[in-house]
């Protein structure tokens, strides 16, 4: 690999706010924010909108969507 093209491959905090979850794992996004970790060390921190901690299909909270209704809809719309 050619020296100086890639980006700094690290370690970063995941934090998803909504789920109150976080993972240290590594990356090579950036951050102003930072955060001290459970080892003590202070690592940057990107905040996820969703992961799995609250993402519907994972925690077993997803909705079922009537699509029956919508298929109907669309018979009487356009019709036979």
């Amino acid at each position: 690999m050619k020296t100086g093209i890639h980006p700094d491959y690290r370690p970063v905090v995941f934090r998803d706010r909504a789920g109150d979850f976080a993972i240290l794992t590594r990356s090579t996004l950036n951050s102003e924010k930072t955060i001290e970790w459970e080892d003590g060390n202070t690592y940057p921190l990107i905040d996820v909108e969703i992961s799995s901690a609250s993402h519907p299909f994972y925690t077993g909270n997803a909705r079922v969507v009537d699509t029956a209704g919508r298929v109907e809809r669309f018979k009487r719309r356009y019709g036979k």
